[in-house]
């Protein structure tokens, strides 16, 4: 019998938050704990709730569902955050995986890939709708070169950038390091301070090309 898999909605609109809990309600090992209609909430209750997944809108009234997830993200190390939005633009996504969210999936997509998608973060992945991969590829093809400039990084700022070039997600390398999920994004943000950088794309591409 599978795991039963604890998920918590973050989004503004009622009908949408209802719908989405009630086909987690009929997967059967997928349970809906709990919602919220403000990060304001979210980030109130989120924290008590502990749930293993949070779907976050990124449109929310206030605070926007970027902000949420930076700050919910030292708060709750054991959670993944999957986006649920109709942004599709790359600055919103690389914002949102930057801020610390584990995938980036389009409202539009079906319930049945949104079950898989939740599986698949709790399993370690990083799962994407795929016009939002297809983005993050040639985002990633785009970057240029930036020389031979010297990058004095730690042996394991090193192993952090090998697991984020290998596309592993931040708890996957946390695991391999044996350190917490907090840890790994607090190295993160040193690597992208040390290569000049704002994105993990950036970050793999620099170091890529190294």
């Amino acid at each position: 019998m599978k795991k039963i898999i604890t998920v918590s909605i973050v989004d503004d609109e009622a009908d949408l938050r209802k719908h989405i809990a009630g086909y987690l309600a009929a997967a059967g090992n997928i349970r809906c704990i709990s919602t919220y209609a403000s990060a304001a909430e979210a980030l109130e209750h989120l924290p008590h709730d502990k749930p293993d997944v949070v779907l976050m809108d990124i449109n929310l009234g206030g605070m926007d569902g970027v902000e949420c997830v930076r700050q919910l993200t030292p708060l709750m190390p054991e959670s993944q955050v999957l986006m649920l939005t109709v942004f599709e633009d790359t600055e919103q996504i690389f914002r949102a995986l930057a801020a610390g969210a584990d995938g980036y999936l389009l409202k539009r997509l079906s319930p049945k890939k949104l079950l898989e998608a939740i599986e698949e973060v709790r399993n370690g992945g990083s799962p994407m709708s795929a016009p939002i991969a297809r983005k993050v590829v040639q985002s990633f093809k785009a970057v240029p070169a930036r020389g031979d400039e010297s990058v004095d990084l730690s042996p394991r700022e090193r192993s952090v950038l090998d697991g984020l070039a290998e596309g592993l997600a931040y708890k996957q390398i946390a695991d391999q390091l044996g350190v917490s999920i907090h840890t790994v994004r607090n190295y993160i943000r040193r690597i992208y301070e040390k290569l000049h950088v704002c994105t993990r794309t950036e970050a793999v591409a620099k170091f890529l090309r190294k």
